[in-house]
């Protein structure tokens, strides 16, 4: 199985990881997926890995310092 790390994986190939992991990653339906593909560029772009974006976003849960805005499972 190949890996995910930023130094085994080529731009495209993280991205295919990305929208394939989020399934409908144009956002077309209702507009939920944007942020959530959004949140996963820094890692497409190659500066962060998967790991670290997700224990980032986790930890603003665990810390409870969110804005009230971001606290909604969508923009709608």
């Amino acid at each position: 199985m190949p890996g995910y790390l930023i130094k085994d994986t080529t731009k495209e190939e993280r991205k295919q990881i990305v929208e394939e992991s989020l399934g409908n990653i144009a956002a077309n339906c209702d507009g939920c997926m944007s942020g959530l593909a959004d949140m996963y560029q820094d890692y497409i772009d190659g500066k962060k890995e998967i790991r670290d974006i997700n224990m980032e976003f986790n930890a603003r849960y665990v810390r409870g310092d969110m804005d009230k805005e971001e606290k909604r499972s969508c923009p709608i």
